[in-house]
């Protein structure tokens, strides 16, 4: 909005004199705000058109202003007002006020404090106009808003903030009175001037005052009954002046809802009407109304989709800050839910095509809203297209022209803006990169002025740049530093969606640097009590990746506290409520969520059961809509629960069901990790999978083992180990079928042989796969030993019956897993099998560590006779192994050829040894 009137002209009668100025003018007093001058103002990513910055005072500008507002002229106004009293219309106060902001026009700025202060006295010695018409009464209203006279200025006198209240209060009084006296004198063209008014005075500094409040209400039953006499500019001005009142807090009630049904028919009935001008207006006020609660109704989008075309049509009319701002709402009215019409669209490329035309007159504001828009138009399927890229790369060079003047907001905007196109494809090129490490220091400098939202959308942007860009995590570590102490000073203002992302930040970021877990420790406590507090506020979407930041932290070191279990525990029965609102990415992230939280030692609560029984039941029903990914991820996870104690309910057996032949269905289609995954998954399962399901997975994935050249080392050991389970499972089948899988253990061994292994689990896997393949070991594992009480007992019995037999426990041999009891003389292994070495934990199903374990012990030339713990209950059960063990030693000959112990073998007193 310019600093011109909404409309001139025209002509009002009076009213009579208010008395109560004086008692009203204590009320505004301190409710003038402060603007904050400089790099502090707050960032208006709203308004199309705005007032001039002030430029340096000069004594030039001093004695052209000192004329308009001497004695004299002061004088010959308080005479006319005194001897005529009421039947003066105010005629010359209009023509002093005129002249104030024809003034301001030529010095291309707002009255500074000089100026305002040296036209305190006049506004001070002014009485309320009493009998003014409305043509006069608007115009001096309109005019010295206008012209800054009630903008609010560091180190103002307390004078001069008590004449500016006086007189605000006395005129705001004579417009309510106005109004109830005689209605009917008032026109179209004051109500928009009026309504634009008491949202210039906001924007200057004033607080949405009751007063104010009361005299919006009181004009808008008059856009109502004139309706009908608006012409577009009056339209686009009153309906951007309720776009802002409601901006400003003002709440959205019954009277402008019903403005809006009267305008909007219209705004669609004079659509080739409006100008440049007005289109902007029009369509900010618009977005800014879905933005702050009001509904798509058919009348919204009828209006909006009859305002579009004309973007297109006058494309070269719009001025720089208009194009800025049109580009702001068409991303506004997607993000509150306009589809992405093809006229939209094109009225989007409309505006990218004039941004190299216009890029020397964007401000910083403007390049900020308009790197914003257009993340937001991508992120939700503006294609990233050429011109995009074009207007991208732009703005981008305005930015480091301009790095020194972006406020707070604009630093945020930009850095998240960024974030955003390189997650939907921009590259980050050198160009971009400078942009970011040219606004870094501005963040460190501003931080403690950036508000939640800010705080939650950097800390974001930062994240998903690091993702994409591991190098960024260096220049962005000294940032992350400065704005972690302010989420802990501000945690109690965070809304929902800026608590999810802040824990979907600290948990990326702390996922590509394990280091880091301390730095984010206090602050992700803090958050944690207002996770709680929120709870039945966040989204389906939220809750997941909530869930999703908790694990992903539990998993990189943040401890499992009470405080913590005690946050998953309020989050579960949202996921139970929300159920049927799970996108499939969503029901694969809670899946893996619970699966972590439960491998990190969460327990297993009846609520995580029912969660995990209500996501199950979803899988079946989205079978084929799953991407690759979401079959990897579902079955580690599954995997993960059962390895972890879980039992193997109906639901999972589905799910496994449901997921296996996917996987073949998809083959050439998974990636390194899901490859890994599924091997590792599918050796994890053990016997609770066939022997030929999982072979038939393992050939579906081989089919790409040219991908082993580029795995990383943790998922080449995810790979070995699954396929060295394979191959056990084949052996102790007594199949050859697993001469495929044998060249690729001896592929993945090759790979890892010369690099450096770091941890025990790795070189364990290296040992067995060493032994299996009969080469040299090229680690030293070190396994940790730990005698149980039932082995222990079971040693001491059979010392007992053989007190002359060489035990050993817990003796490693060829490099292998230690045997809990080994007889080398007689190359008997004996293990005593509890829960953690069957699926389930039914003493039956057996995992693919003790699979894999047996058969190596096997194929190493030694019987193992595997004794499930729950055997040993009392000193009968143990006989029956000692008597085995003994007529082994006689060499009397085993008949059964049996490998696995079941509940039913004791009963028929069968043989525990393998073939």
């Amino acid at each position: 909005m310019n600093s011109s009137a909404p409309g001139r002209g025209g002509h009002w009668s009076g009213y009579q004199r208010l008395d109560n100025q004086a008692a009203s003018a204590s009320r505004w007093s301190h409710r003038v705000k402060r603007l904050p001058s400089g790099r502090g103002r707050r960032l208006a990513n709203d308004e199309v058109c705005y007032e001039p910055r002030p430029s340096q005072r000069s004594v030039t500008s001093h004695q052209s202003f000192d004329s308009l507002v001497n004695s004299e002229r002061f004088r010959v106004l308080k005479e006319l007002s005194d001897p005529f009293g009421k039947h003066y219309d105010g005629r010359k106060h209009g023509k002093f006020a005129t002249d104030i902001k024809e003034y301001t026009t030529s010095c291309q700025r707002s009255l500074n404090l000089y100026e305002q202060t040296r036209l305190m006295p006049w506004l001070a010695a002014f009485q309320p106009p009493t009998h003014w018409n409305w043509r006069s009464l608007t115009t001096v209203f309109h005019s010295l808003t206008a012209a800054g006279a009630f903008t609010s200025r560091p180190f103002a006198d307390q004078a001069v903030t008590d004449a500016q209240a006086a007189f605000l209060t006395g005129f705001l009084d004579a417009v309510r009175h106005k109004c109830g006296e005689n209605p009917r004198c008032l026109d179209v063209r004051a109500i928009a001037s009026l309504l634009w008014v008491m949202v210039k005075l906001m924007d200057n500094g004033c607080s949405l005052t009751p007063e104010l409040q009361e005299t919006v209400i009181v004009l808008l039953p008059h856009v109502v009954a004139l309706k009908e006499q608006f012409i577009p500019q009056h339209i686009s001005t009153i309906l951007w002046a309720v776009a802002k009142l409601v901006d400003n807090s003002q709440e959205l009630i019954t009277e402008f809802k019903e403005l809006l049904v009267v305008l909007l028919p219209r705004v669609h009935a004079l659509n080739d009407q409006f100008n440049a001008w007005g289109i902007a207006n029009l369509l900010w006020a618009t977005a800014k109304l879905l933005d702050n609660g009001q509904e798509l109704t058919p009348e919204f989008k009828e209006a909006v989709a009859t305002l579009l075309p004309r973007v297109t049509v006058l494309k070269e009319r719009f001025i720089a800050q208009a194009a800025a701002n049109l580009l702001w709402a068409l991303a506004k009215l997607v993000d509150n839910g306009h589809e992405l019409t093809a006229a939209l669209t094109k009225a989007v490329a409309a505006l990218l095509s004039r941004v190299h035309a216009l890029q020397a007159r964007f401000d910083p504001q403007n390049i900020a809203n308009m790197l914003w828009a257009m993340a937001k138009l991508v992120d939700h399927g503006q294609e990233l297209c050429p011109q995009c890229k074009e207007a991208v790369a732009v703005l981008l060079a305005q930015v480091r022209a301009q790095k020194g003047q972006f406020i707070t907001q604009g630093i945020a905007n930009l850095i998240w803006a960024m974030a955003k196109l390189v997650e939907k494809g921009q590259q980050l090129t050198p160009e971009l990169k400078e942009v970011l490490i040219v606004l870094l220091p501005h963040v460190i400098v501003e931080k403690d002025q950036f508000i939640p939202q800010h705080i939650a959308n950097l800390l974001w942007a930062m994240a998903k740049l690091v993702d994409s860009e591991q190098t960024l995590i260096r220049q962005f570590d000294q940032a992350v530093a400065v704005l972690l102490p302010r989420v802990q000073a501000l945690k109690a203002d965070f809304k929902p969606l800026e608590v999810n992302n802040l824990l979907w930040a600290m948990a990326k970021l702390v996922s590509n640097d394990h280091d880091r877990i301390a730095r984010f420790s206090e602050p992700f406590a803090a958050l944690l009590p207002r996770v709680r507090a929120l709870t039945t506020q966040f989204s389906s979407r939220e809750v997941s990746n909530l869930l999703w930041s908790v694990a992903k932290l539990v998993d990189s070191g943040q401890a499992l506290t009470p405080e913590l279990k005690e946050t998953v525990a309020a989050l579960l029965p949202r996921v139970n409520a929300l159920k049927e609102q799970f996108t499939l990415q969503g029901i694969v992230n809670l899946l893996w969520t619970v699966a972590k939280l439960v491998d990190n030692g969460h327990e297993r609560t009846p609520v995580l059961n029912e969660t995990i029984a209500t996501l199950l039941s979803r899988i079946s029903t989205l079978k084929d809509q799953f991407v690759p990914q979401h079959i990897a991820s579902l079955l580690w996870a599954v995997a993960k629960l059962v390895d972890n104690g879980q039992e193997l309910t109906p639901e999972y057996k589905r799910a496994l069901a449901t997921l296996l032949p996917r996987v073949s269905v998809l083959k050439g289609q998974f990636n390194s990790w899901d490859i890994a995954s599924l091997l590792w998954t599918m050796g994890s399962l053990g016997d609770f999978v066939s022997t030929e399901a999982t072979v038939s997975v393992a050939e579906s994935l081989l089919c790409q083992s040219e991908k082993f050249l580029l795995f990383t080392r943790q998922e080449l050991i995810m790979s070995l180990w699954g396929l060295l389970v394979c191959c056990a499972r084949l052996y102790l089948d007594n199949s050859d079928q697993y001469d495929t899988f044998e060249c690729l253990i001896n592929k993945l061994f090759s790979l890892m042989e010369n690099g450096f292994i770091d941890n025990e689990h790795s070189k364990s896997v290296m040992a067995m796969a060493a032994s299996w393949l009969g080469r040299a070991c090229p680690v030293n594992p070190h396994y940790q030993t730990a005698n149980s009480v039932t082995q222990s007992v079971f040693q001491a019995q059979l010392q007992s019956a053989l007190p002359s037999l060489q035990i050993e426990q817990e003796k490693s041999v060829h490099f292998l897993p230690p045997v809990d009891l080994l007889l080398p003389e007689q190359h008997i292994a004996i293990e005593i099998q509890g829960p953690l070495h069957y699926v389930g934990r039914d003493f039956q199903t057996r995992n693919g560590s003790t699979l894999l374990k047996t058969a190596l012990l096997r194929k190493a030339g030694y019987d193992v006779l595997e004794i499930p713990v729950n055997h040993l209950s009392h000193s009968d059960s143990a006989k029956t192994y000692i008597g085995q063990i003994q007529r082994k030693m006689m060499n009397i000959s085993v008949n059964d050829d049996v490998h696995h112990v079941d509940v039913s073998c004791t009963d028929r007193g069968g043989e525990f040894f393998s073939a």
